[in-house]
């Protein structure tokens, strides 16, 4: 099988799972207990892809300046900074501490 038949089966794969959502009764996605979890889903997937991100160069684990960027921004998010001061800063830690040749 090649690389584009393996996209294209992934590709059917995903959007079939997504249309089988439509399938669902409504009042099964309603119930309090199914909303919490979707909620608190989407929020343990998010923080998985940060780590992922944060930590991470391939199949590696780094300690870099991305480190210290996410944990100003995520000072800087529980102050109620507004996100695009929240980027700009986190951006400018992580480029100032690669400058310096600090955790490169």
């Amino acid at each position: 099988m090649s690389v584009w038949e393996v996209v294209l089966v992934a590709a059917a794969a995903a959007y079939a799972l997504k249309l089988s959502g439509f399938f669902v009764p409504a009042a099964i996605l309603e119930r309090p207990r199914i909303e919490r979890m979707a909620a608190l889903m989407t929020v343990g997937l998010l923080a998985a892809l940060v780590a992922t991100q944060t930590f991470t160069t391939g199949q590696q684990v780094v300690l870099d300046a991305r480190l210290p960027a996410v944990v100003v921004a995520g000072g800087l998010l529980a102050i109620r900074t507004p996100f695009l001061v929240v980027v700009i800063v986190a951006a400018a830690v992580a480029a100032g501490l690669r400058a310096l040749g600090w955790l490169g």
